[in-house]
Order: structure tokens, then sequence, then C-alpha cells
């Protein structure tokens, strides 16, 4: 494992200002999305700019989003016809110009220093990834959730270790917990995948894997996760569905492990990926959200 030098250490407080593209796409989301924005807006780090993707909303989310892009300069929205949240994530990246990637999908939120601490560690530790804890919020329950015990960098081997023992993780599936260089992304053609109804996240992140060297963990949680009922995943999954993504996703999944050396000696363990099931990760703790969930939907200054 690669640590930072003393010299690093003690330009925390120096560092550049990278500018980072926060990307959100969002379909009828007015009963929440105010209070994504707001937590976007309210970030200690402010050299963002703000990719809304419309995705054809019926609802009074354009109102929502126009507001946001009138009151700060660094939102911008782009109203398109309804098709699907891997469309509206490749247009954010079209449109990005940050140095790094941020996603956040419109049900969620962040903590207030998610975003500084993210370009912090990716900076000092000049790793192309960095992976974060995060909050599953269940009505009116946070419970903490992550993989990786112990923070520090990870060499690209030691993180497909880990990942092995979980792969189907949302930790490791998700892209909002995941802080990305947009120059790879750009320069290899990554982009979500619009033909797989589920799991277009794990796909990205196991493609994006190929080109990245050390991985940065955070274990404090920063990402707040809302899984919304009656989701894709919940309702229109179905067997078929699930094997013939499985057998795509196994084949690039395989290809990382073969790429480092490391899939004859795992091949049984690797081969699990069949098996595994979608979770939410590890159950650490629990607390109530109370007034403080509520109180993140105040409104536009």
């Amino acid at each position: 494992m690669r640590k930072g030098t003393g010299k690093d250490m003690k330009n925390r407080k120096q560092l550049n200002k990278p500018l980072v593209s926060i990307i959100v796409p969002v379909y009828n989301g007015e009963q929440t999305i105010e209070r994504c924005l707001c937590s976007i807006r309210n970030q200690t780090y402010t050299e963002i700019e703000v990719w809304l993707i419309d995705d054809g909303s019926t609802d009074h989310t354009p109102k929502i989003l126009h507001q946001y892009e009138q009151a700060d300069a660094r939102f911008h929205v782009i109203k398109k016809q309804n098709t699907g949240v891997s469309h509206s994530r490749n247009i954010g990246i079209q449109h990005a110009t940050g140095v790094f990637l941020q996603f956040v999908d419109g049900d969620d939120w962040l903590d207030r220093r998610a975003t500084e601490t993210l370009v912090e560690a990716a900076v000092v530790h000049d790793c192309e990834m960095v992976i974060m804890d995060y909050h599953r919020v269940i009505k009116q329950r946070i419970y903490k959730k992550g993989d990786i015990k112990k923070q520090g960098l990870l060499s690209r081997q030691e993180f497909a270790e880990h990942m092995m023992e979980a792969p189907a993780n949302f930790y490791y599936g998700v892209m909002w917990n995941k802080f990305f260089r947009t120059e790879i992304v750009k320069k290899e053609g990554l982009q979500c995948s619009e033909e797989l109804d589920w799991c277009e996240d794990f796909q990205f992140n196991l493609e994006y894997l190929q080109y990245v060297d050390t991985v940065y963990v955070v274990t404090k949680p920063l990402y707040y996760y809302v899984k919304t009922k009656g989701s894709l995943v919940d309702t229109q999954v179905n067997l078929r569905q699930t094997i013939r993504t499985k057998r795509i996703l196994f084949e690039q999944y395989k290809s990382l492990y073969e790429s480092i050396d490391l899939y004859q000696e795992n091949k049984l363990k690797i081969q699990l990926f069949y098996l595994a099931v979608a979770k939410d990760g590890v159950n650490r703790r629990s607390t109530e959200v109370g007034k403080s969930v509520k109180s993140k939907r105040s409104k536009i200054a």
C-alpha cells in the first residue's frame, strides 16, 4: 500500500481547487430533488459545476430545476425525452468540463463535506478513484454501509481482492459513492450501458478499474442513499434479464482479474459472482433520521 508523504500531508490545506463536475439524472423527482440540490449547493467545496439532466419529467421537477439554475450559475439544466438514467448520465459526462466526476441521484443527498473530502483524497494521494462509505436511509432510520474497514490507499490488485469477497454489494456496484477522473473516462470513451436494465453502474466501474493504479478508501459515510419503493430493480427485472446481465458483466469482471493475474488462482471464488445477490453492504449501526432529514428540504435562498 502506497502512503502519502509527510509533505503531502502538510500541504492538505494548500490544495489546488480543481473543478468537479457533479451529474444528477432526475425523473419526476418533485418530492426529493430539492433536498438533493440543496445538499449540493451547500457543499463546503465550491469549485463545482452541476449538470441536472431532466429525463422527460412530467411533474413539477422542471420548475424546481429551473429555479436552481436561475439562482446559482454553477447549475445547468439539460432537458431531454425520457430515455433512462444511463443516457442521462452519458449526456452529463459529455458536457462535463471538470477534472473529476461525481454522481448523485435525485432521491439522495450529500453530507456537506462530501465533495471536499473526495477532492482532498484524490489530490493528496494522486489516485485514480476514491470510494466512500454511505448511509442507507429507510424511512426514519439511517444505517451506515461499507465494506472495506480500513481507510487508506490501495493498489488496484488489493481493491480487486476486497471486491472478490462481495462483488454484488452496492458498495462496489454503484457510481454515487465513487469519484472518477474525467480525463480517463473521456480518453477511454467510457459510458454507462444503455442496453442493460440494471447493473449498468457496475459495468461502468469494472471498465473504469481497467485504467486505475490506486484507489483511496474513505470510511466516513458521506452520501445518503434512499431506495425508492417500486424501483426498476424491484419491479421489472426477471430471471432471464438477470442471467443475461450477469453473463455480460462476468466477462468484464473476469477480464479485470486476468489483467492483474488473479484469475487462475481464484477462479472458483470469482465464478461465485453468478450466485452473488445484490446487497447494500455491511450494516454497522443505525440512527434515527428524525427532523434532520426534513430540515434538508430548505427553500432556495
